[in-house]
Formats: C-alpha cells, sequence, structure tokens
C-alpha cells in the first residue's frame, strides 16, 4: 500500500523560503513520477511540479520556474519541493503524488493520472 507523507508547511513571509517534503513508501518507485500540487482557498487543485524518479527529468509549471525546485533523494525515499522567493499568491495545501503511468520521455500534469495523493501541508505567505 503506497503511503505518501508531507511535511514542512508552515507560515512564511513573503520573499522567504520553504522546503516541503514527502516521504515515500509501499512500493518501489523507479518506474513512477512524483508530483506536486497545490490547492488555494476556494480554488481547484493545480500542478505544481513533477520528477520522473529514476531519471530526475522535471517539470514545473510557468508560475513557479526559477523559485521552486523539486528533487528527489533515493536513499531516504523523500521528494523535496524547496520554494524560494514565496509570493502570497503561494498560499495553498500543498499536497505530493505519485503518477505510475509516468514515463522518462512524459511527465504528467493533471491530477487524474495521479493514483496516490498524500494528506497535504498547509503553506501560508504573508505579505
Amino acid at each position: 500500500q503506497v503511503q505518501l507523507v508531507e511535511s514542512g508547511g508552515e507560515l512564511v513571509q513573503a520573499g522567504g523560503s520553504l522546503r516541503l517534503s514527502c516521504v515515500a513508501s509501499g512500493r518501489t518507485f523507479n518506474g513512477a513520477a512524483m508530483g506536486w500540487f497545490r490547492q488555494a482557498p476556494g480554488k481547484g487543485r493545480e500542478f505544481v511540479a513533477a520528477i520522473y524518479w529514476s531519471s530526475g527529468r522535471t517539470t514545473y509549471t510557468d508560475s513557479v520556474k526559477g523559485r521552486f525546485t523539486i528533487s528527489i533523494v533515493n536513499a531516504e525515499n523523500t521528494v523535496y519541493l524547496q520554494m524560494n522567493s514565496l509570493k502570497p499568491e503561494d498560499t495553498a495545501v500543498y499536497f505530493c503524488a505519485v503518477d505510475t503511468s509516468a514515463s522518462a520521455f512524459l511527465l504528467h500534469r493533471n491530477q487524474i493520472q495521479y493514483e496516490h495523493w498524500g494528506q497535504g501541508t498547509q503553506v501560508t505567505v504573508s505579505s
């Protein structure tokens, strides 16, 4: 049974940084992609970033390019989201998820492709 546990969310001032963690367990993830999504109050869940576990290939939504970095530490079975230069519009609940249909050449941005989800961690950026 796949389990994903996020942590690291907190209240931070605009311009600050946070690092979110997602510890994954329950299967081998070498043939899968890991994604970060977020959901702001009153809005739908949106794609933030994804990484293919074995190759490290990444993709980002335009609004976070140059500010956020997704990475994997295999030895820890953990996916990180380093968030710099945070803005109030980054305020949301952040979720990590697993996509077992991804490939080294195709990283999905649609949440429908992701089969397993964590419980989320709250990030609040004050102005």
